[in-house]
Parts: structure tokens; C-alpha cells; sequence
């Protein structure tokens, strides 16, 4: 399919986006790949997941995620970490989000009915759910894309649902789920360290299967991603806090055209995210690098982090499961670059598993922090053409570990 654009005229990489695909090229082809599946109200498929909206609190829209037939591969519709894993690029996401149908009702946040209850059993199967949809009118074709969700395809009014097998459900999850005088936080707590991944956990929580029992409500689904990556984030760094300080390190990486500078300095904890946006990157109208910044001392943050949001979150997570594994402690500053490779939102989840990526490779290690700072400022040159000298002078973190005096200095 080729649809020139009318500054770019079709150019191969983009000229004028600097992008290598065109994003509008990419929601049209996912258009004309489900179009013909949209012609009824009912159908047969396989919901690998639910969804809450965070519109109209408390009385929001639950939806019923699925493709508009029963397939083998369902699970692949909602797989973030097995995306990041196999290196998926935008134009596949795109692909397998817009073919989900949303078949949503309206609920208020505490009651119950029985698409509630089918919901629920599909939030805490261990894969796709097969699901008989009957909907009040046929869906509309459309991509929505957000800094906080995987991308979302057509929606329509429930207006009947059957499972038709029993969800396989994993004891585990059957037991937190029983568990009524058991603490959501607890709860996940639980699950993570069994090995079931954000994914997951984000929905179990939305969908209102955890907690006490009189406490439990629906949770918007980009709520719960941030709730879930803090309330796994403060259960590693009470453990971590306990460790010894790590030696300077380097990590680069990046995954969908966003790359991440990680430097590990020998501290107590701390931890400071830049996100700098390339000029007419997603979300940067300009020709300058934009970028803001969110900042936690070792005591933690007391209120949310609004310049950087659910991407502070979710970066931070990663670096405490590195820190886990090393069994070290450190202040880490993050550098994160958005480039113009980054063409459609896909979600928090990219900034998650884009700095697992980073940290997976090896580390540089550096004698001092002046050494690694003059890599960090050669390495962005190099990569992005941008002098870090700036953001550098507004970092709280490197401002509190110059000046802050330590012990040993009266020692």
C-alpha cells in the first residue's frame, strides 16, 4: 500500500519526520486487515484480556478485549514482554492492538453484574478465555493510541456474553483471589515473586480480584499499570536499601526508538528520569530538544511524579530488579531519548522493557564520576547530537551528590 504524504511524498526514510515507516501508512493497513471481520454484532473469539476506562469515575466503561474470531494465538494480542523479547516493531503492535474489539458496558466502581463476573474470570485466566460477544451494534474501526496503554481497536455495547470452557486458572492466583483478608499490595506482591509479570498483575487489579473484601473496586487500567510498578518498586527497595553501594556504572540501550542512558553512581539510593524528545519526535511539535525530569531521594517521593508520569513509574521498576540481582544500591540517573522511530504511543510498557534492554547488555565501569560523565556526554553526542551539558545542570541527583557531605569526610 502506498499513501505519499504530502511533504515527504513518499520518501524512504521519511524526510521530513526523520521516521523509517509512516505511522498513518500503518493504521490504514491494520484498517484494511480487520475491516471485513466487522460486518456483525455477534461472533466468536478468544479474549486474552478486560479493560477499564478512567472516563466519568466512578461509573466507567468495562470492556471485554478480543479479536472477532476464535484463534490460537490470542494471547499474542496482549504480550508486551513477549513483544519487547522478539524485538516486534510498531507496525506488528499496531496490527494485533487494532484487531481487538472492546465490547464494553457501563459500571460504577463497586457494583457487581454477571459481564463483571465473565470479566473478572478472563482478568486471572492464564490465557485466553474462548467467549461467545453479542453486541448492540456492529463495532466501528478505529486506532486509539496513548502514552499510557497499549493501543485500543474498535468498541461497541455489550449487550450479551457466554464463556464457553472453563478458564484455566493457576492455584496461585485462585488463592490471592480467595484470600479476602488479604491486602492488594500483598497480593501482588505474591504473584511477582511467582513469576507472573506486570502484565498480568495490571489486570488482575483493575478488574477488582484483589484486596479486602469489602475494600475491592474496579481500578482504570492505566492506573493500575503505575500502582502495580510502585507497589513492586517499594517492596524491592526496602531489600535493596540494605545492600552495599555498587561501583560506577554505564548501561545504554533502547527498544522502539527509545534508547536509555543508565548511570549507576556508588551512593545511597536515589533516583532522577530525564525524558528528552528529539526535535518532532511523538509529542514534540518543535525543532529543539525538549526534555523534563522527576526526582526521588533516598526517604522516596510524596506525591506523583507529573512531569515524567506513568514512564517514571515504569523505568524505575527495571533498575531495581538489576540492583536485586546485583545485590548493590546506587543513585541512578536515567537518561531517556524519544527519537522520531517512536511514530505511534504505545504505552508505558515500552519504557519498562526498552531499560530492561539496557540493562541486560554489559556495563561500562569507570574510576570516577567525572570519567563516566565525560562518556555519558560523548556517548548522547555521538548518538543524538545533543550537549547533555543543560540537562546536566539540572539534575537534583548529581547537584545533592556533589555537595552533600558524607561520614567519612569527618572520619
Amino acid at each position: 500500500m502506498n499513501i505519499p504524504c504530502i511533504k515527504c511524498k513518499g520518501a524512504t526514510p521519511m524526510q521530513s519526520c526523520g521516521r523509517t515507516f509512516c505511522p498513518i501508512i500503518a493504521k490504514a493497513e491494520a484498517l484494511f486487515k480487520v475491516k471485513d471481520k466487522l460486518n456483525n454484532e455477534d461472533f466468536f473469539g478468544s479474549s486474552p484480556a478486560p479493560f477499564v476506562g478512567h472516563n466519568f469515575y466512578p461509573n466507567l466503561y468495562v470492556g471485554i478485549l478480543s479479536p472477532p474470531e476464535q484463534r490460537e494465538d490470542a494471547w499474542l494480542y496482549d504480550a508486551p514482554r513477549h513483544w519487547a523479547e522478539h524485538n516486534f516493531q510498531i507496525p506488528e503492535i499496531v496490527d494485533y492492538r487494532s484487531a481487538l474489539i472492546n465490547s464494553r458496558f457501563r459500571l460504577d466502581v463497586k457494583q457487581r453484574n454477571k459481564f463483571l463476573d465473565i470479566s473478572q474470570e478472563i482478568g486471572m485466566a492464564s490465557k485466553p478465555v474462548d467467549i461467545e460477544i453479542g453486541l448492540k451494534e456492529k463495532p466501528r474501526f478505529r486506532v486509539k493510541t496513548d502514552s499510557y496503554l497499549a493501543p485500543m481497536g474498535p468498541n461497541a455495547r455489550l449487550e450479551k456474553a457466554t464463556i464457553t470452557e472453563n478458564p484455566k486458572i493457576d492455584y496461585k492466583v485462585d488463592k490471592v483471589v480467595s484470600d479476602t483478608g488479604l491486602k492488594a499490595n500483598d497480593a501482588l506482591v505474591y504473584l511477582y515473586e511467582h513469576d507472573f509479570d506486570e502484565n498480568f498483575l495490571t489486570k488482575i487489579l483493575s478488574i477488582g480480584n484483589l484486596g479486602l473484601k469489602y475494600q475491592r473496586k474496579l481500578v482504570p487500567t492505566r492506573w493500575s499499570i503505575t500502582g502495580v510498578d510502585d507497589a513492586l518498586a517499594k517492596h524491592l527497595l526496602a531489600e535493596i536499601k540494605q545492600y552495599a553501594q555498587t561501583d560506577y556504572q554505564a548501561y545504554f540501550g533502547g527498544y522502539l526508538g527509545n534508547y536509555f542512558l543508565i548511570l549507576f553512581f556508588p551512593e545511597v539510593w536515589s533516583y532522577e528520569l530525564f525524558e528528552t524528545y528529539a526535535p518532532k519526535a511523538e509529542w514534540n511539535i518543535t525543532n529543539e530538544y525538549q526534555f523534563m525530569t522527576d526526582f526521588e531521594p533516598y526517604d522516596g517521593r510524596k506525591s506523583y511524579a507529573e512531569n515524567c508520569g506513568g514512564g517514571y513509574y515504569a523505568s524505575r521498576l527495571p533498575v531495581l530488579e538489576k540492583m536485586k540481582q546485583l545485590k548493590r544500591q546506587a543513585s541512578v540517573l536515567c537518561l531517556r531519548f524519544i527519537t522520531g522511530e517512536y511514530a505511534v504511543p504505545l504505552g508505558v510498557w515500552v519504557v519498562r522493557e526498552s531499560v530492561r534492554k539496557a540493562l541486560i547488555n554489559k556495563p561500562i565501569e569507570f574510576a570516577s564520576k567525572e570519567l563516566m560523565l565525560k562518556y555519558a556526554k560523548s556517548l548522547i553526542k555521538k548518538k543524538f547530537s545533543f550537549c547533555l551539558d543543560n540537562l546536566l545542570k539540572e539534575s537534583r541527583l548529581l547537584k545533592s551528590i556533589n555537595h552533600q557531605s558524607k561520614l567519612i569526610k569527618f572520619i
